[in-house]
């Protein structure tokens, strides 16, 4: 195959970028894109030019680190596929393929196609702890945990952070991923004694982080990898409300009310 890249180009995030045109004339219908790309380096390295720079680490779709906007669509044009698992064989002989990072203000530009997406490490740090005991291993039956529960909360779990959903977002919202990170432990006996200020903690993170709000125009499911619903952001909001209550309650309590 040959194709023609117009890779996004940016030497830091402090400097402005541009798209630059790059051929590729010999790319096999099985390399995946990212196997692409390194052939794509090795051209540029040969020709004594600074190769791109794209994140990537397990090459299997578990990592999330590989995200790309590829012809304006996050992670390409297969569903449910991340980056590093789209083939080369999605594409045609001849195609044109415009490669961006992903575009959100709270994931700025390092460099190329690389982003900063340590908001979403901040937002999981602002959840806190579970309530475990610890010490020797208990009876895996200890805790009854209901198969649908325990199906729904793997379904949320499955989350692999890789920010497509703020990328596909008009609003760059991080509302699906907050609120799968959230939901798979609201589900849980473990995450239940921190529910309520796990929920005001993460959604208070994640505002500060400067996320756009959710308007609801679903783009984030349909752009997310592991096929995460949008039904885990009513779930959040459920539960954010709770905790408001709670919190209120608890204040007026503690002021004599």
């Amino acid at each position: 195959m040959k194709l023609t890249l117009f890779v996004w180009r940016q030497p830091s995030g402090a400097s402005s970028g541009q798209l630059v045109r790059y051929e590729a004339p010999d790319v096999s219908p099985d390399m995946s894109f990212l196997e692409m790309l390194d052939v794509v380096n090795e051209g540029l390295v040969l020709r004594g030019e600074a190769p791109i720079a794209f994140d990537h680490d397990c090459r299997e779709g578990i990592c999330g680190s590989c995200g790309l906007m590829i012809n304006g669509i996050a992670h390409g044009p297969m569903k449910g596929t991340a980056t590093c698992q789209l083939h080369m064989r999605s594409f045609k002989d001849g195609d044109t393929i415009y490669v961006e990072p992903w575009r959100a203000r709270a994931f700025p530009v390092v460099k190329d196609l690389v982003v900063d997406r340590s908001a979403f490490d901040r937002i999981m740090a602002a959840g806190g702890f579970v309530s475990v005991s610890t010490g020797s291993a208990p009876d895996g039956n200890a805790i009854p945990v209901p198969k649908p529960d325990a199906d729904l909360a793997m379904d949320a779990a499955a989350c692999i952070g890789c920010g497509a959903c703020v990328a596909a977002c008009p609003n760059a919202s991080a509302m699906l991923f907050t609120s799968a990170k959230v939901g798979h432990l609201q589900l849980l006996p473990q995450g239940q004694p921190e529910r309520h200020r796990r929920a005001l903690g993460m959604e208070a993170q994640m505002e500060a982080e400067g996320f756009g709000g959710c308007t609801w125009h679903g783009e984030c499911q349909e752009a997310c990898p592991k096929g995460i619903s949008i039904d885990w952001i009513t779930r959040l909001h459920r539960d954010f409300i709770a905790a408001t209550v709670t919190q209120r309650e608890e204040s007026a309590a503690d002021a004599g009310f």
